[in-house]
C-alpha cells in the first residue's frame, strides 16, 4: 500500500502567493500603501508641470487702450476746434508742425480709395484682439494689444462718425514733423503697438506668458 497524500489545505496558511499579496491590499495597511504611492507619482508629475502663467492681463489691455483712445480723442476734438482752417503752428521750428487736415486713407495718407474696406479692417483688428485676450496672460502683450486696440477705434470712430458719412468718414491728422506724413495719436498708438509686438514675437514671448525657443 502506498502512503495517502496530505490533503491540501483550504486555510489561510495555505492559500497561493498571489492570493495572499491580493489580500494584504485589501487590507487597511495596503491601501494605504497604495495612497502613499499614488500621491508620491502626483508629486512627481506636479513638479514636471508648466509653472502658472500669472492672472489674465485684460485689466492692463483695457486701461492702455483707454488712455490711448482718450488722448487721440481729445486731441482732435481740439484740433477740429482751434486749429481746422487755421495756419499751422510751429511745434519745433520748422521741423515740427502742428496742420490739421482731414485723411480719407489710412495712416499716414496710405489707400485714400479704400476707405469703407480701412474700415473694416479696422473693425477686423478689434475683433482679433478680442479673441486673444481671452488668453492673455503677458504684460508687454498687454500694452502691445492695448496700444492697436486704441488706435484702432479711435480711427474707427472718425470713420464712423466724422463727414462725408458712416463708414467713410475722414480721419483728423495733424502732426506733422518735416519730410514726412502727417499723422495723429491713433496712428502712433498703432505704429507702437506694432513694433512692440514685432519685438516680443522676436524675443519667443507668447500673449499666454510662455516662451518659446526657435
Amino acid at each position: 500500500m502506498t502512503k495517502a497524500e496530505p490533503a491540501i489545505g483550504t486555510g489561510p496558511e495555505q492559500r497561493p502567493r498571489g492570493a495572499a499579496r491580493d489580500a494584504q491590499d485589501e487590507t487597511p495597511g495596503g491601501a494605504a500603501t497604495a495612497a502613499s504611492a499614488g500621491a508620491e507619482s502626483g508629486d512627481a508629475g506636479s513638479a514636471d508641470a508648466p509653472a502658472p502663467r500669472g492672472p489674465r492681463r485684460i485689466p492692463a489691455l483695457l486701461s492702455v487702450a483707454v488712455v490711448a483712445y482718450a488722448i487721440d480723442l481729445i486731441t482732435k476734438i481740439l484740433v477740429v476746434e482751434h486749429l481746422e482752417g487755421n495756419p499751422p503752428i510751429d511745434v519745433v521750428g520748422e521741423y515740427l508742425r502742428f496742420h490739421a487736415i482731414r485723411n480719407p486713407g489710412a495712416a499716414f495718407g496710405i489707400g485714400e480709395a479704400l476707405t469703407v474696406f480701412l474700415t473694416l479692417i479696422a473693425m477686423a483688428v478689434v475683433v482679433v484682439i478680442a479673441r486673444i485676450a481671452r488668453r492673455l496672460h503677458s504684460l508687454p502683450w498687454a500694452i502691445a494689444l492695448g496700444l492697436l486696440l486704441g488706435g484702432a477705434l479711435g480711427n474707427l470712430t472718425d470713420r464712423i462718425f466724422r463727414s462725408p458719412g458712416v463708414f467713410e468718414g475722414h480721419v483728423v491728422d495733424f502732426i506733422a514733423p518735416a519730410h514726412f506724413a502727417i499723422f495723429n495719436i491713433a496712428d502712433s498708438a498703432i505704429v507702437c503697438g506694432g513694433i512692440l509686438i514685432v519685438w516680443l514675437s522676436f524675443r519667443g514671448l507668447d500673449p499666454d506668458g510662455t516662451v518659446h525657443e526657435d
